[in-house]
């Protein structure tokens, strides 16, 4: 079985507002629901927050305000695909100020939004919901 990891982040701006991204699904067919946060795989041997911060500012052009900011806030056992385990870490942090500008490859769409409008979200990652429903963020 193939084991990896991945790292995300409900990133928040100074207004408390959230960052959602819509995934493409021509890139991601079988994604659980197509909104969802920013993040992705781990580099092995790459510590987990210089991850986060890579895929950050690969995925939305944003950089993280302060990593003293980030805080671990779940992790998710993801074992729907036969011979993989992803473990799904995600994190809550503040994004320094800028401008999103999508990797259209992977994202279509970007939204930011407070916690309850991200709760009423059609088509929402089922990992995030589930985070959502424990009452974590």
């Amino acid at each position: 079985m193939e084991l990896q990891v991945g790292v995300k982040i409900l990133l928040r701006n100074k207004a408390g507002k959230c960052l959602l991204v819509r995934r493409s699904l021509d890139k991601y067919p079988d994604a659980s629901g197509s909104w969802d946060i920013a993040g992705g795989r781990i580099e092995p041997g790459t510590a987990l927050i210089d991850n986060l911060k890579r895929e950050v500012k690969e995925e939305t052009s944003l950089d993280l305000d302060s990593t003293e900011e980030i805080r671990l806030i779940g992790a998710q056992d993801i074992l729907r695909v036969p011979g993989k385990h992803v473990v799904r870490l995600t994190y809550t942090g503040l994004a320094a100020e800028g401008e999103v500008e999508l990797d259209k490859e992977e994202n279509i769409e970007f939204r930011w939004l407070s916690i309850d409008e991200i709760k009423e979200m059609p088509d929402l990652c089922v990992y995030l919901k589930e985070l959502l429903d424990k009452g974590g963020l």
